[in-house]
């Protein structure tokens, strides 16, 4: 999740927690004026108050951005304690309804359920029970409790309910610790089939000899480069065949074949810039479209791989001199892909019959 989502939960969470404390503000003038609470209206305005500043407060620390300066931008610790002291004053100045209020104890802990760790939950269940004890006990040493049974039944109440949020806190908690762990698992096993993905991908578009691109991704890339093709924009495209390639699969075997496959993918790699798309065609005839590339730079590139590839020297094996032929075309805005790899095709055609060892252009003259 991003910070700007991250902060905009926590203003929620926040959100949910300034509006308990209107609740029990509301419920705090109704206990007033029932004469359940006993302060002067002056106290009650005071804290009220100070309930409503500590919260501005909190807003403007969360508004501004200061909570994730903090190791918990939740600041669930600090707003369960702030809660708990305010509920701790609120119900040593109640008499009667005392045991009423005794349940926003149960909401504040709720409030840190997820998000405060086990030690912190707990240390935060004994701060409410001991605080409510030692209210009940100085007054009871003050002989200020109307129902001295009731008051020991509401410790015990509280103690048990405690208990229940304490174990209850901590069976979520490994819940979300094992739900967490299966959701690591789970992403490890997708970033599996990811990369098991990417892996089928490349086999299906990769000439497992060569190492290059096959016929069909091939065709696939160069359809695309078509339907991105601007005005003005001019791409090259010359099919390359080995020559005589079937004398050394017949002489030397298929195995000085192979060898010489994988040398002229290797030279004409090198040959070739970033963004150029080198395919092996079929058998022993490869394709290079390079786009944005005039016939300039698209001859030159031919004869650079040309010549390149007649200094081959392949290691243990002596199969004479290598040699290929290219025919090159020209791809503009709407050409049709298989009537440029035609016009290729004759191009290669035509060098093959002049000889071999050269690259033949489908926009020459040819009756010059």
């Amino acid at each position: 999740m991003t910070h700007n989502a991250i902060q905009r939960l926590l203003l929620k969470r926040f959100a949910l927690a300034a509006g308990t404390y209107a609740l029990a503000l509301l419920l705090l003038w109704l206990a007033f004026f029932t004469g359940h609470y006993d302060e002067p209206l002056a106290n009650v305005a005071v804290g009220s108050a100070l309930v409503v500043i500590s919260q501005a407060t909190l807003f403007a620390v969360f508004y501004s951005g200061w909570n994730l300066r903090f190791s918990d931008p939740s600041l669930t610790e600090a707003q369960v304690l702030l809660g708990l002291g305010w509920q701790t004053w609120l119900v040593a100045n109640l008499d009667e309804a005392r045991g009423a209020f005794l349940v926003f104890y149960v909401l504040i802990l709720l409030f840190g359920l997820f998000h405060l760790s086990r030690r912190a939950f707990v240390r935060c269940a004994l701060l409410v029970f001991f605080s409510f004890s030692a209210i009940t006990l100085w007054e009871g040493y003050h002989f200020q409790l109307a129902d001295p049974a009731l008051a020991a039944l509401q410790v015990c109440v509280l103690f048990i309910v405690l208990v229940w949020l304490e174990l209850y806190a901590r069976y979520v908690q490994a819940s979300r610790l094992r739900m967490r762990q299966r959701r690591f698992a789970l992403q490890a096993h997708q970033d599996t089939l990811r990369g098991m993905m990417r892996q089928l991908e490349d086999l299906v578009a990769t000439d497992e000899l060569t190492g290059l691109f096959n016929r069909r991704h091939f065709l696939r890339l160069a359809s695309r480069e078509l339907n991105a093709m601007e005005l003005g924009v001019v791409h090259g495209l010359a099919l390359i065949d080995l020559d005589h390639f079937k004398r050394i699969n017949d002489v030397h075997g298929h195995a000085a074949g192979d060898q010489v496959l994988q040398a002229f993918a290797g030279v004409a790699s090198a040959c070739l810039r970033e963004g150029d798309v080198l395919a092996r065609y079929g058998g022993e005839e490869f394709v290079v479209l390079l786009p944005d590339c005039g016939p300039e730079r698209l001859t030159s590139c031919c004869e650079r791989l040309r010549i390149a590839f007649t200094d081959v020297e392949l290691i243990g094996l002596k199969v004479g001199n290598l040699s290929l032929s290219a025919g090159m075309t020209l791809l503009e805005l709407g050409d049709d892909l298989d009537d440029a790899l035609q016009r290729a095709d004759q191009a290669l055609y035509r060098a093959k019959r002049d000889g071999r060892n050269r690259c033949a252009a489908a926009w020459e003259n040819v009756d010059a």
